[in-house]
């Protein structure tokens, strides 16, 4: 099964989807628990050097597609250093 995402078709039965619902869960996690917002994480990753706004960083993280050099530079900018992948 096919849908759209944006600009980006989705298949549900896709091998990664499983994986994707993980980083963005990861994600999401990391950010509440050190209180960060999507505005804050933006003003983060521009002194990262990376051009994103809140209303961007939303839409990323509620598809889970983005790439692990996005996931890493997250972590970075909230001071992640430590993270489990344990389920």
């Amino acid at each position: 099964m096919m849908f759209f995402a944006g600009d980006v078709i989705m298949s549900v039965d896709s091998p990664t989807a499983p994986y994707e619902e993980r980083a963005k869960n990861i994600l999401k996690a990391e950010l509440k628990r050190r209180g960060i917002t999507y505005a804050q994480l933006a003003e983060k990753l521009k002194a990262l050097g990376a051009n994103e706004n809140e209303r961007n960083l939303a839409n990323k993280i509620s598809r889970g597609s983005f790439t692990a050099a996005f996931l890493m530079m997250c972590m970075e900018a909230i001071g992640a250093n430590n993270l489990s992948l344990e389920t």
